[in-house]
């Protein structure tokens, strides 16, 4: 495996998503076979309602002696319903609760929008994740949380927190693949030693929200040739090119088969003609997947991060 240095701690490059994965018997089974396979990065979020099917499958690999908390990184994440000063601390020790931990290794802003749930339904609230963020910072010291970050924040609202921050933002988690390469909000990420993680690292192809006509990385003639130089499937290729471009990826998974696929990618490495080949295939925002335009309201509130 290999690791980036997320604010002092080493975070490996490939960790396993759990988005949508809401099924507690698959996902246990998921979890324990990614155990055996090696990978030690899992990523959850309260949203997810899934923190206490991960809880458990880490304590049972913890008393059994076959991990060592160190060996493991752990992030979850502040839901949006949370995004108040005076929900952060408790919102976190619930995460904990969980998890069964006593920290996490880091702990993400979910988004920039705090959410009211109103009839089961989301509706955007005025924000400020400013006052939040120095909740966070507080976790920190207190050692819930090692360290601490943002996903789905736009370049100026990093900045934003970064003028304030007594922490600096350690990892920035966005959607980024060979199709949306996200390439300003990475660059800058990586200009201020923020680590960047990214999700939907396959084009998202299942997601409802996907636009038409988006082209699909498994049937791409630039990934399949690819594929074949290296003898390697659209999924391993598509994961290595995000190493490369020193990024830190998190597909999701549902089958011991595709974990086992999914971490085989550390013994060959893309050219720079491949690199070249795949950089090629930035469609640039029109790829975008979780634009979370299905959130009523949320395009046109002052924090929405894909103002154009």
């Amino acid at each position: 495996m290999l690791y980036q240095n997320n604010g002092g701690n080493k975070i490996p490059v490939l960790g396993l998503g759990t988005f949508l994965s809401n099924d507690e018997e698959i996902l246990t089974n998921v979890l324990n076979e990614a155990f055996k396979l090696g990978y030690r990065h899992i990523d959850t979020a309260t949203v997810y309602k899934n923190e206490h099917v991960v809880g458990k499958v880490i304590k049972e690999w913890l008393l059994s002696g076959q991990v060592n908390r160190e060996d493991l990184f752990i992030t979850t994440k502040l839901a949006p319903s949370s995004l108040y000063e005076d929900r952060v601390e408790e919102a976190l020790k619930t995460s904990l609760e969980n998890l069964q931990l006593d920290y996490v290794d880091l702990w993400l802003i979910h988004m920039p929008v705090a959410m009211k749930i109103v009839d089961g339904k989301p509706v955007p609230q005025p924000t400020d994740f400013i006052s939040v963020w120095k909740k966070m910072e507080e976790q920190v010291e207190a050692g819930r949380a090692k360290t601490i970050g943002v996903s789905n924040f736009s370049i100026s609202q990093i900045q934003r927190i970064q003028k304030i921050a007594k922490i600096q933002p350690a990892n920035l988690q966005v959607e980024v693949n060979v199709f949306f390469q996200n390439r300003e909000l990475v660059k800058f990420a990586l200009s201020q030693n923020i680590v960047v993680v990214a999700y939907g690292p396959l084009g998202n192809p299942g997601m409802a929200t996907r636009r038409e006509g988006l082209p699909s990385l498994f049937e791409n003639e630039v990934v399949k040739k690819i594929s074949k130089k290296h003898s390697k499937t659209a999924a391993q290729v598509a994961f290595r090119f995000l190493i490369q471009k020193n990024l830190v990826t998190i597909p999701k998974c549902s089958s011991a088969e595709r974990l086992k696929e999914n971490i085989n990618i550390f013994d060959f490495e893309l050219d720079q003609e491949d690199i070249k080949s795949l950089e090629g295939l930035d469609r640039g925002d029109e790829a975008r997947v979780f634009d979370m335009s299905f959130i009523p309201g949320l395009v046109d509130h002052p924090e929405y991060p894909y103002k154009k």
